[in-house]
């Protein structure tokens, strides 16, 4: 992701120092929000603010490597962008601690295809630690996975599982004022 970068006027300038540019406003960009994983929940917010979620499965079949995966996935984020017409954004459950080695070598690779995928297109991507997400939807950081399905179905989403439901708070997380990011 290529950062933004403003040049400062020369000491000897006459014009006014320059503003910083205000925030850039999503209102009216597509946002995407991943629970990264074989089973990966997501959440689109569209430009019209609409918002869709489900989960996706990348677990590779009896027949093929499994870097399938990973090919499958970066496909899917390209098909979710063309039918979306186009993500501004994309936030994504940041783990930093896993069940196994396994769960963390699929995780990064997950990450390594999604980053370098939105590097390519140059879409601003964030992580956002779990406890974070968690705090946000439960009010507490470490709250089990009932508990965050709980909370977003309050919220009166339907998610199929805990997958969709960590997707749904992250998406809200960025998207709503009183969240973490407008």
């Amino acid at each position: 992701m290529a950062p933004t970068t403003l040049t400062m006027p020369a000491a000897h300038a006459s014009s006014p120092p320059i503003a910083l540019l205000p925030a850039i406003s999503l209102a009216h960009h597509t946002v995407l929000a991943l629970d990264l994983g074989t089973t990966t929940g997501w959440a689109l917010r569209s430009r019209d603010g609409g918002i869709t979620s489900g989960t996706m499965t990348f677990k590779p079949t009896r027949f093929e490597g499994g870097g399938m995966r990973f090919l499958r996935f970066r496909g899917w984020l390209a098909e979710v962008a063309a039918l979306s017409g186009g993500v501004a954004r994309i936030v994504f459950e940041e783990v930093r601690a896993h069940a196994g080695t396994d769960a963390a070598h699929i995780y990064g690779g997950f990450l390594g295809t999604l980053t370098a995928w939105c590097e390519e297109r140059d879409i601003p991507y964030e992580g956002v630690p779990v406890g974070t997400i968690k705090r946000y939807a439960t009010g507490k950081g470490n709250a089990d996975k009932a508990k965050m399905v709980a909370a977003i179905e309050a919220r009166g989403f339907a998610p199929a599982d805990d997958n969709e439901a960590d997707a749904i708070a992250l998406l809200l997380w960025a998207t709503e004022p009183s969240g973490g990011r407008a």
